[in-house]
């Protein structure tokens, strides 16, 4: 091929694809505007995952679970912690010790208190028996001053050492409650330094460390308040903020379902058991508590919650998800009820076995999954296996 023809021949190779692009774009417009006057216009849906609950609520509302019993455990003692006995996630009990504060010499002071105690018991045997021996000593002067054998000023020598022996057993047994009342606060002292759970509960963080210095009433960056932080589980609750409108929806004792951002497959029973007799100016909303009716050891505290109040009970087994379509999507044939399924661009008529009603959506118990595409409102014209396309395409 001459240098010339080149140009000609690479002219003719691009001018030849032009065309076939340009006659498959006018293939694809002919295919795509036949199939929108051959197919049928149709409203879509989505079969989905529903709950009972949804025929019977109410109003919504979000909040957070929250414990009703809940403690920044401190000390009034001052001192440097020796021991913690926790960590997070601790079980407790009531009176358990948690951590110990260094006591040796609170120790010191309650041993030296102790040896107090016995010796003004000590004092007081001593007492007593120089008041025993004074009141022989008065009775033997009277006899013998009865027979003129001493003088009046014998006898009254002998009142006079009576009446003081008399006045050190007082004096003794005030010295004992002294000593017992000192050993009493250094037992308290002592107590102070082992630092116990108030309630039964769960340990949700601890604040301190062996070796900080702890300080009552402080939380500074060299010493440090509150050793942990525990909770009643058992008195978990969610909180709710309930707009002030529609707040008449809403009473004690009414069913509710509690849904966890946590577990969104998993719905709980709940009741409202307290409306906070105060609204929240900024938000016009008042605080309603939900109690759990089903306890479960993994609700914790903080977590995301919904609530919805209900118009009644739910009946048994209503918590447990359903697979559901919108009403408009069943028609009847013959004695049983079916569904225009979506398959490609095609509509396939798909028999179903219904339940019962929720709203505006019917359970589906088969013929149809979750996720599915049905007809909604099916048209006239509509048969199976009918091209088909939305209405908002």
């Amino acid at each position: 091929m001459s240098a010339a023809a080149l140009p000609a021949a690479r002219r003719f190779r691009l001018g030849w694809r032009h065309w076939a692009l340009a006659a498959l774009f006018a293939i694809a417009v002919w295919a795509y505007s036949h199939w929108r006057q051959s197919a049928v216009e149709v409203d879509l849906g989505t079969v989905s995952t529903i709950f009972p609950s949804q025929a019977y609520t109410l109003l919504s509302a979000s909040g957070y679970v929250v414990p009703q019993t809940k403690a920044d455990i401190a000390s009034k003692a001052t001192g440097r912690l020796e021991k913690l006995e926790v960590e997070e996630g601790s079980l407790v009990k009531a009176g358990q010790i948690l951590a110990r504060i260094e006591n040796r010499d609170i120790t010191a002071n309650l041993n030296q208190a102790a040896a107090n105690v016995q010796v003004a018991k000590t004092n007081l045997q001593k007492a007593e028996a120089e008041l025993q021996e004074s009141s022989l000593a008065l009775h033997r002067a009277r006899t013998l001053a009865a027979k003129k054998f001493v003088s009046s000023e014998t006898v009254d020598t002998e009142i006079a050492r009576h009446a003081k022996a008399v006045a050190s057993v007082e004096s003794a047994k005030a010295e004992i409650a002294a000593a017992e009342a000192a050993y009493e606060g250094a037992r308290v002292a002592l107590e102070y330094t082992l630092i116990r759970a108030p309630f039964d509960g769960v340990v949700l963080s601890k604040h301190a460390d062996v070796g900080d210095i702890l300080a009552p009433f402080s939380n500074t960056t060299q010493s440090k308040g509150s050793v942990v932080s525990m909770a009643d589980l058992s008195t978990l609750k969610v909180e709710a903020d309930v707009s002030e409108s529609s707040l008449a929806k809403v009473r004690l004792g009414q069913p509710c379902e509690i849904q966890l951002d946590a577990f969104p497959e998993r719905r709980y029973r709940g009741v409202v058991d307290q409306i906070v007799p105060t609204v929240d100016r900024t938000k016009a909303t008042v605080m309603v508590k939900v109690r759990f009716v089903d306890p479960d050891s993994r609700i914790l505290p903080d977590m995301s919650a919904k609530v919805a109040f209900l118009s009644r009970d739910l009946p048994a087994g209503a918590e447990r998800p359903v697979t559901g379509v919108l009403a408009s999507a069943l028609m009847r044939q013959g004695e049983s009820d079916a569904v225009f399924r979506v398959e490609g661009q095609r509509a396939q008529k798909t028999p179903v076995e219904v339940g019962g009603r929720l709203g505006d959506f019917v359970e589906v118990r088969s013929g149809v999954r979750p996720g599915d595409q049905v007809v909604l409102q099916p048209p006239a014209t509509l048969e199976d296996g009918s091209l088909i396309r939305s209405i908002k395409e």
